[in-house]
């Protein structure tokens, strides 16, 4: 789907999650929005909603037309994690497996795409939804919104939350809501590194919009490769850490808009990318 024109529609889809429109695509102005649509449900993550957003990541990555992705949700909540109903009606283990590799398939697509990813939070966000926060690449939310990794609350450690968690927020602070279960506030996600930041709900949808387009006017190239980059170098001993952000900075040094961007620099006026959205 083009950015170079505005529309919105549910995703063509084969399965039984069809006719319930629970995925919604917008595109303007090179920015991709993905609405979570399940406002009676909380936007649970369910089997379903997984395979949609796997799918649809798959086909935002192969386009260059997208330059940022937004993921938000409709009704009250952005989104509370699994559907315990549905994990409940199907209790093999075989199944619960299953739901729970493929979460983390989608979670680490959200690192593989090219593109930042900001996530929208305007309400509550738990468990999976919580895991779902801390996976985006940049997270903007309500005064009003709350999170939590709630599942202990039920006798279900959040353990593939806690992957997420971990690397965002302080090791004791991440264990304490993973063992209590509670909310915490959104300017207290703000200070643990949870989101970028807390604004007031009549600022929520400028201020997503303003970063988008931020982002969408900087070479997608140098983007794509430090986001890179930017993750792979998390999980690296610092020497090795290193010995790949050297390569990856003499790679960059190569593209065009790198050797545009200096010129521009040197010559004191304003750069003209070929990797940017106008």
């Amino acid at each position: 789907m083009s950015s170079a024109s505005t529309s919105t529609t549910a995703l063509d889809v084969t399965t039984s999650a069809q006719a319930d429109n629970i995925l919604l695509r917008h595109d303007a102005q090179g920015i991709t929005t993905l609405s979570l649509n399940q406002a009676d449900q909380f936007n649970v993550l369910s089997m379903q909603m997984l395979d949609l957003l796997i799918r649809e990541l798959e086909s935002i990555k192969q386009d260059p037309s997208v330059r940022v992705l937004i993921i938000q949700a409709e009704g009250k909540a952005f989104c509370s994690g699994h559907n315990l109903k549905q994990m409940r009606q199907n209790p093999e283990h075989q199944y619960q497996l299953e739901l729970f590799t493929r979460c983390g398939q989608f979670m680490q697509a959200l690192l593989a795409l090219p593109q930042p990813v900001i996530a929208k939070v305007h309400g509550i966000a738990t468990a999976a939804g919580c895991q779902l926060v801390a996976m985006c690449d940049l997270a903007i939310a309500s005064e009003h919104a709350k999170f939590a990794v709630s599942g202990i609350n039920v006798g279900l450690f959040c353990s593939t939350p806690a992957v997420a968690l971990s690397r965002n927020v302080g090791r004791k602070k991440a264990f304490e809501m993973l063992v209590t279960g509670e909310f915490i506030s959104a300017q207290q996600a703000q200070e643990w590194g949870l989101i970028n930041h807390c604004v007031a709900a009549a600022d929520l949808d400028p201020t997503v919009q303003e970063l988008a387009l931020k982002l969408c006017r900087k070479p997608a190239g140098s983007l794509a490769m430090g986001k890179q980059l930017f993750y792979e170098q998390l999980e690296q001993p610092i020497s090795q850490a290193y010995a790949q952000a050297a390569q990856v900075m003499a790679d960059n040094m190569m593209l065009a808009d790198t050797q545009e961007g200096l010129d521009a620099f040197m010559q004191k006026r304003v750069p003209s990318w070929a990797q940017a959205a106008s």
